[in-house]
């Protein structure tokens, strides 16, 4: 059995960078509701309890019962995790006279503490807190302080119990991998043995139980995802699997041919399906969001539906899901919000016969491309970067018509192209346009114009779950705002989103 971490979630914006920074230890961990305490959970080597946009002093605030694993094995508490295990356990909470938010420094630290080893006194670490332990548990002695904190970190007596006030996992705490590493190495006794190697090992064996002799369709996109799936399940299955590349009138420009060749040079069982036509014309007239992606999602099943009945007896539908779409599609971190739905998250619908199969529904997208990578994929297809599964449709804001899509892929191919040609494209996570649903009046050629406005996106992350806006040269936006409004009929003003994740999206719908 692996080690692993148990990380439960209390609706913190930073439980999924917990989890991140346990996985960089080369540590597996499993994110879990606060309120669905897994019954397996002897399985985990440790518990980590998550911050909280809650207080422990309301009456509505998440309550679980840890006294089951209290005890048993050890436990970090952080911020909301940390106040809640010294109410718990007998101590008092108090609400601050003021919020502590951003930087403090340790001055006072208990060099035999095994959480903090190798940390140093005056270290910087992170505050977000609006409540602070004023008395801890009988028999639990406090590990570390700032002047503002008396109780900024603590152990409960005779157990491997710890709390923090502050937030190791942001990078601005100092020293904060260190302290993980002594919770996850030290104390949790974990070693650093889940890798890109191992999760292929693992998966495929885990595939051939599952599938066993079975069949399976694919559903392939073009992206990271769906490929690094396929190939997977190519080596779990070999040609028990048949993927299915479509068309749906939403791709970039070109797309679709130039897809189905890289996909030749894979060694997969690729078969191309164009069904534009049937996916743009159940789009008319729609503008909101959700209906898009779930419209996309019900004619991608139905595409997949009559494609697999021409498969004897295919048992299998797999998808190249990543933990980043569970996230934002439903509430599997206790009090966490729908952001967004995927039309590859959520089941499928009664009449369609097939299992659903999702190797990757684990992984960040930069966990994917290290397997991709450890399989063999080239540098081009794992570099390339994110595009949406319902494609166009969430970049053109209000109703999708065949002519504004064609606008919209005109734009970003010069856009995308622009990025590679001055050597930027690798410099980006994500980039591409929208299409806006207003018009602005313009002058070209002596004449007034009232045309399509186009913004411009492109961000840098590591996982998608966060994003900053990417600072692309003055001279390079000013270039490619030209080509586009001189080259694309119907545009005449471009603007560049300057949004960061959060309180933004990556995408506008």
């Amino acid at each position: 059995m692996q080690d692993a971490i148990l990380i439960l979630d209390f609706g913190s914006q930073y439980t999924q960078l917990i989890a991140r920074r346990v996985r960089e230890l080369k540590v597996y961990c499993e994110i879990h509701p606060y309120n669905n305490v897994p019954l397996d959970w002897k399985r985990f080597n440790a518990v980590i309890l998550s911050g909280s946009p809650y207080s422990t002093l309301e009456a509505d605030a998440p309550k679980p019962d840890i006294n089951v694993f209290l005890g048993e094995i050890p436990v970090l508490g952080i911020c909301y995790g940390a106040q809640y295990i010294a109410k718990m356990e007998g101590g008092e909470v108090v609400s601050s006279q003021h919020r502590e938010y951003g930087r403090a420094n340790i001055n006072r630290l208990d060099n035999s503490s095994k959480l903090l080893k190798g940390i140093p006194r005056d270290s910087s670490v992170w505050m977000s807190h609006g409540d602070t332990i004023v008395r801890l548990p009988e028999g639990a002695a406090i590990e570390c302080s700032t002047s503002d904190v008396e109780i900024a970190s603590f152990k409960l007596n005779n157990q491997e119990t710890y709390g923090i006030q502050y937030h190791p996992e942001v990078h601005h705490t100092e020293h904060g991998v260190l302290l993980l590493k002594n919770f996850v190495y030290t104390i949790s006794n974990c070693s650093p043995s889940w890798t890109s190697a191992a999760f292929v090992e693992s998966a495929i064996g885990q595939l051939k139980k599952t599938i066993g002799a079975g069949k399976v369709v694919l559903g392939l996109s073009g992206g990271v995802d769906s490929t690094v799936a396929a190939v997977l399940l190519s080596r779990a299955i070999g040609d028990r699997l048949y993927c299915i590349f479509v068309n749906n009138g939403l791709l970039r420009k070109n797309e679709f041919k130039s897809v189905l060749e890289r996909y030749k040079g894979l060694g997969l069982n690729v078969k191309g399906v164009d069904a534009s036509l049937d996916f743009l014309s159940k789009l008319t007239g729609i503008e909101d969001p959700e209906a898009k992606r779930k419209i996309i999602g019900a004619a991608f099943i139905d595409v997949f539906d009559k494609e697999s009945m021409l498969i004897s007896e295919v048992e299998f539908l797999a998808q190249g899901t990543i933990y980043p779409d569970v996230i934002e599609s439903i509430s599997v971190n206790g009090p966490s919000v729908t952001i967004k739905s995927h039309h590859n998250v959520g089941g499928l619908p009664e009449y369609m016969k097939l299992k659903v199969v999702e190797p990757l529904r684990s992984l960040f997208k930069d966990e994917v491309r290290r397997v991709g990578k450890e399989l063999g994929l080239p540098n081009e297809l794992l570099g390339r970067h994110p595009f949406p599964g319902p494609g166009l449709a969430i970049r053109i804001l209000g109703s999708i018509t065949h002519e504004r899509v064609k606008i919209l892929q005109e734009v970003d191919s010069i856009f995308i192209n622009g990025l590679k040609d001055e050597g930027l494209y690798d410099q980006v996570w994500q980039a591409g346009a929208i299409l806006l649903p207003v018009k602005s009046v313009g002058v070209m050629g002596d004449e007034r114009t009232y045309e399509q406005v186009v913004a411009l996106r492109a961000v840098e992350s590591t996982d998608g779950m966060t994003a900053d806006w990417v600072h692309l040269p003055f001279s390079f936006l000013s270039e490619i705002s030209n080509k586009i409004i001189n080259n694309v009929r119907g545009v005449n003003r471009v603007v560049y989103d300057i949004s960061s994740k959060p309180p933004a999206t990556i995408e506008w719908e």
